[in-house]
């Protein structure tokens, strides 16, 4: 058996940071994580079949990224925003993602012909009830859409605030309105793009962005007493 080098076992272990970054994404999006769910690391590196080490690091890169919070001498926890923080993080979205999609050039047929094949698995997922396919599928026909805007560091700013909301976006994959309202005007963002029509594109964003608010705006409203 050939030893592994230096750069291989390197590898490895990034790959396994990886992957339980991605685990523990699919858990908010499930909701088997909520806003304020404690992260364990123990338990969590049992759930997943790893060590504790790769856990560790992933735990750091999300509490880098703002999803988690750390709290000393007690662990991680996944981030709470009060209802001002998370409008802060729609009020960010819509100046970013407008500039973005404004810097858009022409998509050409195979590029718009992927983003309606991502959008038809988004729907075929929903069919299926496999929410974390959805999220993962969500957020990649956007990001197709920003990143083609050569805007990196946007981009990059703009993914982590979606970051930031993603254990309060999870309550609106779990509405069958929600999910068909997503698949729908994502087809009207496609036809947008085809026509080259930049200001629809944008105002179709805005719809679908503010569109979710009320449902997750409810999140933040203490039930009656």
């Amino acid at each position: 058996m050939t030893a592994q080098t230096g750069a291989e076992r390197l590898d490895a272990v990034s790959g396994a940071v990886a992957q339980v970054v991605e685990e523990l994404r699919a858990m908010l999006f499930a909701r088997d994580l909520t806003p304020g769910s404690p992260v364990r690391q123990e338990a969590l590196a049992a759930r997943l079949g790893v060590s504790r080490a790769p856990v560790r690091e992933a735990l750091r890169v999300l509490a880098s990224e703002g999803v988690l919070d750390h709290v000393r001498n007690v662990g991680y926890r996944v981030k709470v925003l009060t209802a001002a923080e998370f409008e802060q993080t729609y009020l960010m979205r819509r100046v970013l993602e407008a500039e973005v999609l404004r810097r858009l050039p022409p998509f050409p047929t195979p590029a718009l012909q992927r983003l309606s094949a991502v959008n038809e698995q988004i729907a075929e997922a929903s069919a299926r009830g496999d929410l974390t396919a959805m999220a993962r599928l969500n957020s990649d026909f956007h990001f197709r859409m920003f990143t083609a805007s050569g805007l990196d560091l946007v981009v990059a700013e703009l993914r982590r605030v979606w970051q930031l909301s993603d254990g309060y976006r999870a309550y609106l994959l779990h509405d069958p309105i929600s999910q068909k309202r997503i698949v729908d005007e994502h087809a009207e963002m496609v036809e947008a793009l085809r026509v080259r029509d930049h200001e629809r594109l944008v105002s179709l964003m805005d719809h679908h962005r503010d569109g979710t608010r009320p449902q997750l705006e409810a999140v933040f409203t203490p039930p009656p007493a």
